[in-house]
């Protein structure tokens, strides 16, 4: 069943904390999805179906409805790390598209910067997951698993740690305007390169914020969208993929882009070339590069050199993204950047983002997202909007 023009975002809300230690988790989750509601213009009783992933947090879909005091016919708990809000979207799309719902809010919550959560230390050893027993006793941190990738990309191609820091620099560039943003100073390359190695060869800058917050989004059918004072931003198309480890044949250079992103192009019926902002998950430098080559906006390989030089910033790059600073220099919510990525584009397509980092003419937008690590396994959900 094809999703085109099916569904609607018809509200979209960032929660403006970045710390939260005076906040309950389910308390962020009321916030960002009241939030919502007043940009759609619609009330509760208008939701009936409700997305959420959980957030790594134990809490279920179950008591978040109870909690909400929702009214829904259809739920969805599709968990795939910082990439599930991009999966939520394309299921409602779907959902709506075959009748089962009419509007579906999705929520994102998190509070890592106040509980202590990072990417540079050992995650929890309470895990089922079959890979557990194995990984677990050697503690591979996140950073571990993206520098892996980063020093491979190197290997293979050539790339610099001055090419993986104009990500980083094209973000800081964004940053400035966010008033919300935890990083607003413009850095150089030098200065990235300058700060302290996490992972070789990723340093502190190359790697993304850890912060408290969240956001939301509702989705909704063709009617209600079209009764609603805002601009229109259709689904286009979607596509999902898990990226593993392939029974021991390891590629460390394949995101799950390559599958999401054809996917969800080809239902859209455009281009990469089409794509006039992108919002792409940026937990470190290299997720940047590896998953713009394997969107199709460049060749596998030549990231780099397509980021170099500016070509990320808006207004004077080839390719503007993450104008709201990303996960690199804004926020990352609960460890998982995908909600933001999303509510991003929908600003864009919108004409609502600062007026320094508007893209002109916005029409068509691009929102990706992987949840999980490179180096090892990760979800990828790939979205195209659409002002109509």
């Amino acid at each position: 069943m094809t999703i085109k023009n099916r569904a609607f975002i018809v509200g979209a809300y960032e929660h403006p904390t970045r710390h939260a230690p005076d906040k309950s988790l389910v308390q962020l989750h009321a916030e960002v999805a009241i939030g919502a509601l007043a940009d759609a213009g619609l009330n509760k009783n208008d939701i009936d179906a409700y997305y959420f992933a959980g957030d790594a947090s134990g809490l279920s879909s179950m008591s978040m409805v109870d909690y909400l005091n929702l009214k829904v016919r259809h739920i969805d708990s599709t968990e795939a790390g910082g990439t599930s809000y991009l999966m939520h979207v394309g299921h409602a799309a779907q959902a709506i598209a075959a009748g089962k719902c009419n509007a579906a809010l999705i929520t994102l919550a998190g509070r890592p910067r106040s509980e202590g959560s990072s990417g540079a230390v050992p995650r929890a050893t309470g895990d089922a997951s079959p890979e557990a027993q194995w990984e677990v006793p050697f503690s591979a941190t996140t950073v571990n698993l993206y520098a892996m990738c980063a020093q491979r990309h190197m290997y293979e191609y050539g790339t610099t740690p001055e090419q993986l820091a104009w990500v980083k620099v094209a973000a800081s560039h964004h940053a400035k305007y966010n008033p919300h943003a935890m990083l607003k100073n413009v850095v150089t390359v030098d200065e990235v390169l300058g700060s302290p190695m996490v992972s070789s060869p990723l340093h502190r800058l190359d790697c993304c914020v850890v912060s408290d917050g969240g956001g939301a989004l509702i989705v909704a059918k063709p009617e209600i969208a079209a009764a609603l004072k805002r601009p229109k931003v259709a689904v286009l198309g979607a596509g999902e993929a898990i990226k593993g480890q392939s029974g021991g044949e390891i590629d460390l250079m394949t995101s799950g882009a390559a599958v999401a992103g054809p996917a969800a192009f080809a239902e859209a019926g455009v281009k990469p070339a089409d794509i006039k902002y992108a919002s792409i998950y940026d937990s470190f430098t290299i997720t940047v590069v590896m998953q713009l080559e394997d969107l199709g906006f460049c060749k596998k390989g030549e990231g780099g050199k397509f980021v170099a030089d500016g070509n990320l910033i808006s207004g004077t790059g080839k390719l503007p993204f993450n104008t709201d600073g990303g996960g690199l220099c804004s926020n990352h919510p609960s460890n998982r950047g995908g909600m933001t990525k999303i509510i991003e584009a929908v600003r864009q397509l919108r004409g609502e983002a600062h007026p320094a980092v508007q893209v002109k003419n916005c029409n068509l937008a691009l929102a990706q997202g992987t949840g999980g690590r490179l180096g090892s396994r990760h979800g990828s959900a790939t979205l195209i909007m659409e002002r109509q």
